[in-house]
């Protein structure tokens, strides 16, 4: 589709390129004045040439290893062997520095938005509530930090021992986040990790890149100096360097598990190393017999599809029972087919152009594996393809033959399969590499009490007549085999960048005067009661 200027309205038009010619090391904003990277949203529009093409949106800096280098020895200085400024200050500072970055993030709203509607497609109202999500993550977490706190501000005797237990930071954080969530789920792995006491080094996603240049002022402005230091260019000549060193304490990454095995294997010393992993999934929906189509069809549409399926908790593959197959499969393509493509400001859009260039090709190699295989598209529009989309196409009946069946699709083409005895879906989760999350739809309590004591088993999330999602953050997100590693929350992420420590104390008389006095002079920021308000 042609994308007129006048047709862009006004507050969404890109007027000014972003050139992000700064980058963020050792609290400065220090200039690149070296090679750049153009960046382009593959939403096309009408260009100052006249021509048809992907917009240009500005450009980014091309960093090699001396510049990552330097972003890890800031962060390194910074944490200091657990002697830096941030690791060893109050709670309560740190919690100060959070907020003031808050609430400076908050009025940079409508730059981010913008950004992320042009980078990676994200319509405006889904675009609007991953900021508003995020902060309300930032709160969230600052919440839930000053209970853990209060909840340690004690001491505690076991056999004649004082213990004062507290969880403290790990060390330094190479923080990657995904593409599909630029600014939450990135702000899922970096805010705690920050707020725990590490310090970071952080390289924005390949796509949503440019959306965290309004931001980079409020993260010098509010934290101290080495503490985030942010950093661009290509992983494998950014991150792979810095992982080489041995000093990242912790790999925090959300994106694909190839490229966290690779990073991993470019660390000397793996046993010292931390993981914090959000990986790929192929979740399914499993349709029961007595399903409620009217709300499986919606909640399978918004599973499959929200966001084009680029989703790690996206369904991806569609068990339906033998016996109401053929209903289901008219109902939902004639769904899919009625679903409004067009730019992301347009009103009612739920399909948008895809940011990855090459994704139409690479989900039309799976639709054209999948019919070579004895599938068939059974919407009329499946298929249909534009410079930078391809229309989602329901492909059955699918088969273990096929590519889509195994491949995270992470796009626009929705698989369904048709079972006959439960076990069928069931053994294939079982086999499968991936145990993130499952949707269950059914009524009789008979047949999915069973089901859900097994499911558990197979994936961290069951959702009930629901599709898969993350939300809402206070729950646990994880999974199985080779979907996750540690647990994102906003109670669990806290944890996670963080190991329980604490000083001991023989009960006598010698000890405790010592400790009255620590207490007292409030010179130790770890051994401390003060209740944070």
């Amino acid at each position: 589709m042609e994308t007129k200027q006048h047709e862009i309205p006004a507050q969404f038009q890109v007027e000014n390129l972003t050139d992000q010619s700064t980058y963020l090391v050792n609290g400065e904003l220090k200039p690149w004045n070296g090679k750049v990277t153009e960046v382009y949203s593959s939403i096309h529009s009408v260009n100052a040439k006249g021509e048809y093409a992907p917009t240009l949106l500005g450009s980014i800096p091309y960093m090699t290893e001396e510049t990552a280098l330097e972003a890890l020895d800031a962060a390194s200085n910074a944490y200091s062997k657990g002697q830096g400024v941030w690791p060893t200050m109050k709670v309560s500072d740190r919690v100060a520095c959070m907020e003031k970055f808050v609430s400076q993030m908050k009025l940079k709203r409508g730059e981010v938005v913008k950004l992320l509607m042009w980078e990676v497609g994200k319509n405006l109202t889904d675009s609007e509530k991953e900021f508003d999500r995020t902060v309300d993550y930032i709160y969230d977490t600052i919440e839930d930090y000053k209970q853990l706190d209060r909840d340690s501000a004690k001491f505690e005797k076991n056999d004649g021992v004082y213990a004062h237990i507290r969880r403290g930071p790990l060390g330094v954080v190479l923080c990657l986040g995904p593409y599909n969530y630029p600014l939450n789920e990135t702000f899922a792995l970096l805010i705690p990790a920050l707020i725990m006491g590490n310090t970071a080094v952080f390289k924005p996603a390949k796509y949503g890149v440019l959306l965290i240049s309004p931001l980079l002022e409020a993260f010098r402005n509010s934290f101290p100096s080495g503490v985030v230091n942010i950093i661009y260019g290509r992983g494998r000549e950014v991150a792979t360097p810095i992982m080489q060193t041995g000093k990242v304490d912790v790999l925090a990454l959300i994106g694909n598990s190839k490229s966290a095995i690779a990073l991993q294997d470019q660390h000397p010393h793996k046993n010292r190393l931390r993981l914090v992993l959000g990986l790929e999934a192929k979740n399914p929906a499993i349709v029961l017999p007595d399903a409620d189509l009217d709300l499986t069809i919606d909640e399978c549409i918004a599973g499959a599809l929200s966001f084009n399926g680029q989703r790690c908790t996206a369904l991806k593959v569609l068990y339906v029972h033998e016996d109401i197959i053929e209903e289901f499969n008219e109902r939902f393509a004639r769904r899919v087919d009625q679903l409004k493509f067009g730019n992301p400001w347009d009103e009612g859009v739920k399909l948008t152009p895809l940011p990855e260039p090459g994704k139409p090709a690479y989900i039309k190699e799976l639709i054209d594996d999948a019919t070579a295989n004895g599938a068939s598209i059974i919407n009329e529009k499946g298929g249909e393809t534009t410079e930078n989309y391809i229309f989602p196409a329901v492909l059955y009946p699918v088969n273990k033959q096929m590519r889509v069946y195994h491949e995270e699709q992470f796009g626009p083409v929705v698989p369904i399969l048709s079972f006959k005895e439960i076990d069928e879906p069931l053994d294939d989760m079982a086999e499968s590499n991936y145990g993130q999350q499952v949707s269950l739809f059914g009524k009789d309590i008979q047949t999915i009490a069973p089901l859900i004591d097994t499911l558990v088993n197979l994936v961290c999330r069951v959702n009930l007549n629901s599709s898969c999602q993350r939300g809402p953050d206070v729950y646990p997100f994880t999974g199985r085999k080779d979907s996750a590693v540690s647990t994102l929350s906003v109670y669990d992420a806290l944890r996670s960048f963080s190991i329980r420590t604490f000083v001991a104390s023989k009960d006598n008389a010698y000890n405790n005067e010592i400790l009255n006095a620590l207490l007292e002079s409030k010179a130790s920021n770890f051994v401390s009661t003060d209740y944070i308000l």
